[in-house]
């Protein structure tokens, strides 16, 4: 298992993976910008250059609505190595036609395998985010998606500079070297494929539907059954909308709003994707190796507030022109470097989580048409995000004899719009799945006053199906600190008196917290709770309990009760030992008095730490037993 997630480049369950399909984005823009090489190359008219580039993403995003919902089946049939090997194997076959088009300067051949490349774009998407879960272990998914986007920014930005390039270096062997280097390229992505280890089907008994509409449809509606996991995706095409508008707009605000020319807008686009590349990165050390979807809103927030920026740096068109990348540097534009880096790195934060949740959250066999799903709602969002982005700057627009107004929002504007939109369209996904905020909120705190300590989570928290976490109860922080600690979703148990306190009720139903009472205050309460204790261990779900049944008011741990016995009895299910530590001195223990308990804390940053042991069978299992073994994890620490 990697400890971090520079460490699963060096083994053979990823790096072969990582390679493939940073080399096919690679491969998809070199081609994307050797086409427009030689349209200059050729001397071809304004006109036709206009044509392409207008019908170029047409038909490369086609064949996402086409297809999608038959790739999200084959994904789920065929094992997934011998998927991959099958599409890298289609991009040697569409670049050998695509190179034929070069070579002979036939540019319908090279539209027809630009659609091509679509195609096996669209048979690939399904497989490149369905086998993560599949190679990696819950808490190497952030890390393994954070380094995958990382790959496909980085790829993008490369792979346009290596195309546009290629007939400037190559002169008048242009179409030569442009149809050597990208049947090259397929190539060597191929052979790389077959050192991918095999990774078995996820449903091979699935009978596919070859009529795609009905498919797609389907595909959808997998996508949108679990409430977080549907607006995770929303979330993820929005991110392609944000970027979309972007992007488009940069040759043209690079121009007429910076005063330079095509290298600075590909200075523009270097910040943005290295940007994303760095907080692809960085989420894995911010989540501390879980899936911390409290990311998400700090991705939001940070989008929103650069985007906005870039707006306020420069409202108005440049007053020079020509300018250099040098010269931009030079002319102090720090704040528009830093805008444009600032909405690629938060961006970065905002995506890598919602593709880690929907990864975890989504049934193994029906991951694969879920990600279809994802990409026909992308394809949308992009085809969507291209309209709005034409029709917002036009002043008006007639349609059938009939006049419209438009806003006519120059470049500066749109952005701002955009940051505008971009708030109101995470309010609307943080409100309909409160979880995301919460887990902001708690991850804030968590990272703000404590440096949590874990040991044995990875090991020893099972990757999948039902077990029960038993802990010491020192903190009204405790469910935070153990969340933060633990990958998987927990459901915790807790005194029906808080779960019902004014205001804070809200916060535990979204969290999916189970409120208990003891015997003798409300039976019903009690009886209900272990109902739902053992629905949740049935649905194959963690569950946190406190067998104290209250915060120690000493530091010491109190004898366990018997509930865990009962729910044991009920559901054998594996056990998980574990012991916080570092959390009495904490201003949300009983160690003072509740106004002493107001105080500021002593320390910020304070060390505290979780502890976990391998998980004891549910049969071997009882409350004297596993509270010895907290006991001893815990230790004298308190």
């Amino acid at each position: 298992m990697a400890h971090n997630q520079f460490e699963l480049l060096g083994q053979r369950r990823f790096l072969p993976f990582f390679l493939v399909q940073s080399l096919g984005a690679f491969n998809d823009n070199v081609y994307r910008q050797a086409i427009i090489g030689l349209l200059f190359f050729l001397g071809v008219s304004v006109g036709e250059r206009t044509l392409y580039t207008n019908l170029a993403p047409a038909l490369f995003i086609l064949p996402y609505f086409l297809f999608s919902g038959i790739a999200g089946q084959i994904a789920e049939k065929l094992e997934k190595q011998r998927l991959i090997r099958i599409t890298t194997a289609m991009e040697i076959g569409i670049m050998s036609i695509a190179a034929v088009g070069f070579l002979l300067g036939n540019m319908p051949l090279l539209l027809v395998a630009l659609f091509g490349t679509g195609l096996q774009s669209t048979l690939f998407g399904p497989v490149k985010y369905s086998i993560l879960p599949s190679v990696l272990k819950p808490e190497e998914l952030t890390g393994g998606n954070g380094l995958v986007e990382m790959g496909t920014s980085m790829s993008i930005l490369l792979g346009m500079i290596f195309g546009g390039l290629i007939f400037v270096v190559a002169g008048e062997a242009g179409p030569e070297a442009a149809a050597a280097a990208i049947v090259l390229l397929a190539i060597t992505g191929n052979l790389i494929s077959r050192l991918v280890p095999r990774v078995e089907a996820s449903a091979p008994d699935l009978k596919i539907n070859w009529n795609p509409f009905p498919e797609s449809l389907k595909a959808l509606r997998l996508a949108r059954r679990q409430p977080a996991v549907r607006n995770a995706i929303l979330g993820i095409s929005w991110f392609w909308f944000v970027g979309t508008v972007l992007t488009a707009q940069l040759p043209a605000y690079a121009e007429l709003f910076l005063g330079g020319g095509n290298t600075l807008y590909l200075f523009c686009f270097v910040l943005f994707s290295v940007g994303t590349g760095v907080g692809s990165l960085l989420c894995e050390k911010l989540s501390r190796r879980t899936i911390e979807i409290g990311l998400v809103p700090l991705g939001a927030i940070g989008m929103t507030a650069f985007c906005a920026d870039l707006y306020f740096a420069q409202p108005g068109p440049a007053l020079a022109s020509g300018l250099t990348v040098r010269e931009f540097v030079a002319g102090g534009n720090w704040r528009i470097i830093a805008d444009l880096t600032g909405i690629g790195l938060f961006a970065g934060l905002f995506i890598v989580p919602l593709f880690a949740l929907v990864q975890s959250r989504t049934p193994r066999e029906e991951l694969s048409r879920v990600i279809a799903g994802v990409n026909i709602q992308n394809a949308f969002f992009i085809v969507l995000a291209a309209m709005l982005g034409v029709l917002l700057q036009r002043e008006s627009l007639t349609l059938a004899g009939t006049t419209l107004p438009l806003p006519g929002l120059s470049i500066p504007e749109l952005f701002l719009a955009l940051a505008i939109a971009n708030a109101a369209v995470s309010v609307l996904i943080f409100g309909l799945v409160p979880e995301f905020f919460l887990r902001f909120l708690a991850w804030i705190y968590v990272s703000l006053f404590y440096r949590l300590r874990i040991a044995g989570v990875e090991d020893n928290v099972p990757d999948e199906g039902p077990a029960l976490l038993v802990c010491n109860h020192v903190s009204y922080m405790d469910p935070l600190v153990i969340s933060a600690a633990v990958p998987r979703p927990i459901r915790f148990v807790m005194y029906y008196k808080i779960f019902r306190i004014p205001g804070m009720n809200w916060v535990f139903r979204a969290h999916r917290a189970i409120p208990i009472a003891g015997a003798k205050e409300d039976p019903e309460v009690l009886e209900a709770a272990f109902a739902e204790v053992q629905a949740a261990l049935a649905a194959g779900e963690l569950v946190c309990i406190f067998p104290e049944g209250a915060l120690t008011k000493d530091g010491e741990i109190a004898p366990f009760k018997g509930g865990v016995e009962r729910i044991l009895a009920a559901n054998p299910v594996p056990v998980v030992p574990m012991a916080l530590t570092g959390l009495w001195d904490s201003m949300w223990s009983k160690r003072d008095s509740r106004l002493g308990r107001l105080r500021v804390p002593r320390r910020l940053r304070a060390a505290v730490g979780l502890v976990a042991d391998p998980p004891v069978p549910g049969e071997a299992a009882n409350a004297a037993s596993l509270e010895a073994r907290v006991r001893e994890l815990r230790g004298d620490l308190r």
